[in-house]
């Protein structure tokens, strides 16, 4: 017996979730990426504390969608795996292009990129790839992948205020794995990014948000 792992394309639709309405009043854009076992209609709950009319809020789905807990009560979804992770990481991308063209924002605004935990990788490989311009980039107790360097974030030109935000009783984070991370951190993007510690465990802090707009 033989096994062969083959593969075809095809269209595939997925969703993604927003928060208040784009209008001429809107100052800033949030384009945002959630963390393992999420879906975007409730990762959005962490933004109901920025002004309404200011801030307007994308945020995309994760597509791999899997039953949480033993009761198959509760969807939660992954946007990656150790799985044909380059492929995936691909097709998650071109998804992304897809969001944003739907959107078609205007040049006025300002972008804030902000990634949670699982959704820091995905978010930095798509900045890397696509050189996305935004004025903030947010990245909430996750890790950057390995393969990614400072050349791929040179296009920033000091431009964007690039910030690292964790809880200090954050349950994944080791004391010995953050003094690498920060140090890796600050050799992608320079002496100037930012870094806030927070009393806490693995969590978004919405009330930390409310700064950087």
């Amino acid at each position: 017996m033989k096994t062969i792992e083959k593969e075809v394309s095809y269209q595939s639709t997925n969703s993604y979730s927003t928060l208040n309405t784009l209008t001429a009043k809107t100052k800033h854009v949030w384009f945002v990426s959630h963390g393992i076992g999420y879906l975007s209609r409730y990762f959005l709950k962490y933004f109901d504390q920025l002004n309404i009319e200011e801030n307007y809020i994308i945020a995309p789905q994760a597509p791999s969608k899997y039953y949480l807990g033993s009761k198959y009560r509760h969807v939660g979804a992954s946007w990656l795996t150790k799985e044909n992770t380059v492929k995936e990481t691909k097709n998650v991308m071109r998804y992304f292009d897809a969001v944003l063209e739907a959107e078609a924002l205007p040049n006025n605004v300002n972008l804030i990129v902000l990634g949670y935990s699982q959704g820091v990788s995905i978010m930095t490989r798509y900045l890397a790839s696509r050189k996305l311009k935004c004025t903030k980039l947010l990245l909430l107790s996750g890790g950057i992948p390995q393969e990614l360097n400072s050349q791929d974030f040179t296009y920033f030109g000091g431009k964007t205020k690039v910030t690292l935000i964790y809880g200090s009783q954050d349950e994944y984070l080791t004391e010995a794995n953050m003094v690498i991370s920060i140090q890796r951190f600050y050799e992608l993007f320079g002496d100037t990014a930012n870094i806030i510690t927070f009393d806490g465990i693995h969590e978004v802090k919405k009330e930390l948000l409310n700064q950087f707009v």
